[in-house]
């Protein structure tokens, strides 16, 4: 069985009229009219209307909706309203059939919900606005990974399989792991810190996991992250390292994915730079104004947020959060020891990035560890890098699937996701 083509559908256009053309794709629709009938194919790059007559129509008895098929045709002009040109069948080959009735249809005309698409993901994918969100997430990984390496970040791999709580947190996937106890990965944040010993600055795109039982719209048990490190940066360097990365990902995708944005139905604005930067305290004194008692030292609910995110819409950098809010590893502010040299990056309510300087001083680290509760033996592998001579450093976590559902204007984080895993979903 012969299974190539000489040209993807966006390649048959006016100025090959005449020419002989061999293109594959799915059946979108047909319609029948007597001794003429009419399909239309689709594959990842577009359109096609497919004109078969007389004796051709024998080689599509029997065909279903969504079945592939290879065409040998002819380019001709069309006064079809929805193409500027159609090919002629000469040869027309079902390579695959669909069954019928299909779990769900991919065309929108039925509708189904979000658990139905997901149970049926790949079919999904040949709905156009589906298949449009993950072209812009190729898109958007693509301007991610550019910008950092024109930042000079060198992009690294870490392990997913862990020996032990690396960050001190409860939310963690154990299991077994050839008789020891072992644990997956909720952010690559120890091992990218002990890569800025020798490479400086590193960024990774992976997988993280967290065991929350959390059943929003914005959460996931699996999710993508993007991650920096950089030595010889404060916190304020790599605010305008995410600043910037986020301002190159929508000049990028709204310039380059027209056809997307159109059928996503959602056009992408360039955010405005720079980001407005609000403090913590700010944040508690606007709080104040509408009668939410919040004390220093407390963290900001969700429905704090959406309150401060309804006064700040679009991006912004809430800084300057209390020292017993944060992690073990991040550093004070020297002269106000209370506050820490941190961000989270905003959307309205909703948390983007959260980063800051870190501590490298290992006696502060182990300090700073019992502070916590936290055994600082459990972490003499990273301690040790530090006596090694640690350069001051920065960074921060980026969640792209967050950012992806902004771009797309989706409320549902799943519609960005592949296969999303959540409490209840492990399958497909």
């Amino acid at each position: 069985m012969e299974i190539t083509r000489t040209h993807n559908i966006e390649d048959i256009t006016t100025k090959i009229v005449g020419n002989e053309v061999i293109f594959g794709g799915w059946v979108e629709d047909f319609r029948k009219l007597g001794k003429m009938a009419f399909l239309t194919i689709r594959d990842v790059t577009g359109l096609a209307q497919v004109i078969v007559k007389d004796e051709m129509l024998n080689m599509i008895d029997g065909l279903n909706r969504q079945s592939v098929v290879r065409i040998i045709g002819l380019v001709q002009e069309t006064k079809a309203r929805d193409f500027k040109i159609e090919v002629k069948a000469t040869k027309i080959e079902i390579l695959s059939k669909a069954v019928y009735p299909l779990p769900i249809d991919p065309i929108g005309r039925l509708e189904s919900d979000i658990d139905n698409r997901l149970n049926s993901r790949a079919l999904d994918l040949r709905n156009t606005k589906t298949a449009s969100i993950f072209k812009l997430r190729h898109y958007v990984l693509n301007s991610i990974r550019n910008s950092l390496i024109e930042s000079k970040f060198i992009e690294i791999n870490t392990p997913k399989i862990i020996g032990s709580a690396s960050e001190g947190g409860a939310n963690l996937f154990g299991l077994e792991y050839f008789g020891k106890q072992a644990y997956l990965a909720q952010s690559p944040q120890l091992y990218k810190e002990q890569m800025t010993l020798g490479l400086e600055r590193v960024f990774e795109i992976s997988s993280f996991y967290r065991a929350e039982k959390s059943h929003t719209g914005r959460h996931l048990s699996e999710f993508t992250s993007v991650d920096i490190e950089a030595a010889f940066m404060d916190y304020t360097d790599v605010m305008k390292v995410i600043e910037k990365l986020v301002v190159d990902v929508f000049t990028f995708t709204s310039t380059n994915c027209i056809s997307e944005q159109e059928f996503i139905g959602n056009k992408i604005i360039i955010p405005k730079s720079p980001f407005e930067i609000i403090t913590y305290s700010q944040a508690l004194d606007e709080l104040k104004k509408h009668d939410e008692e919040v004390e220093f030292g407390d963290d900001l609910l969700d429905s704090h947020l959406r309150i401060i995110g309804e006064n700040h819409p679009g991006f912004y950098f809430l800084t300057d959060w209390p020292m017993a809010l944060k992690p073990f590893y991040i550093h004070e502010n020297e002269e106000n020891p209370e506050l820490s040299l941190s961000f989270d990056l905003q959307y309205g309510y909703l948390e983007l990035s959260s980063g800051g300087r870190r501590l490298h001083d290992p006696e502060k680290i182990k300090s700073r560890l019992k502070e916590q509760n936290l055994d600082p033996k459990n972490f003499e592998d990273h301690l040790k890098v530090f006596d090694w001579g640690m350069p001051p450093h920065s960074g921060w976590g980026l969640g792209l699937d967050r950012l992806l559902a902004i771009i797309t204007g989706v409320d549902n984080i799943r519609e960005v996701v592949l296969y999303p895993r959540d409490p209840e979903r492990l399958k497909p």
